[in-house]
């Protein structure tokens, strides 16, 4: 079972620790991490969730996301959740220091009357070389699929209803990639 610290509307910890379920019940402020994983060709990775997700199933999402857990810091949880959605066999050559912080937003969304998410989300980037889809291994019980795209690819798909809403993530992508 995966415990977290609960924080206030301002992001602050309470003290409190409690499951991940109880926090999404009971609609309490908790903290995640989103990573965006960018090659040398400047192409994003994306994931497509599995279809036995509690929320947003089978839609694609940014790379890499996940809960902060009990104790840990954003960077830590970052390296954990890559190692556990998309193992890509560099978790030995990743390191906190190639991680790029860029900001951190909240969201509160109502999935239903029993699963609230109030989240403050810490977004980085991390740019991996060499790294392919067909390298990845994949945690099918988090992850059904997963795939490389260009700027314009990811830009088609931000047009449909197949890919997990993240405003904030994908505008400041856009400003990244635009740069690089």
């Amino acid at each position: 079972m995966e415990y977290i610290d609960v924080l206030d509307e301002n992001g602050i910890k309470t003290g409190e620790i409690l499951s991940r379920k109880e926090i999404h019940q009971r609609g309490l402020w908790h903290r995640a991490i989103v990573i965006a994983i960018i090659n040398e060709n400047n192409e994003v990775l994306l994931q497509q969730r599995s279809i036995n997700k509690d929320k947003n199933a089978g839609l694609w999402d940014i790379s890499v996301a996940g809960h902060i857990s009990t104790g840990q810091d954003s960077v830590s949880a970052a390296a954990r959740e890559i190692n556990e959605e998309i193992s890509v066999g560099l978790q030995a050559k990743v390191s906190i220091t190639d991680f790029r912080y860029i900001f951190s937003y909240r969201v509160s969304q109502k999935f239903a009357d029993d699963y609230v998410e109030n989240q403050f989300y810490d977004f980085f980037i991390l740019r991996k070389n060499s790294l392919r889809a067909k390298d990845i291994t994949l945690q099918k019980s988090e992850v059904q699929d997963a795939k490389f795209v260009s700027l314009q690819e990811l830009e088609e798909i931000l047009q449909t209803d197949c890919i997990v809403k993240r405003e904030p993530v994908y505008d400041a992508l856009r400003d990244y990639l635009y740069r690089y």
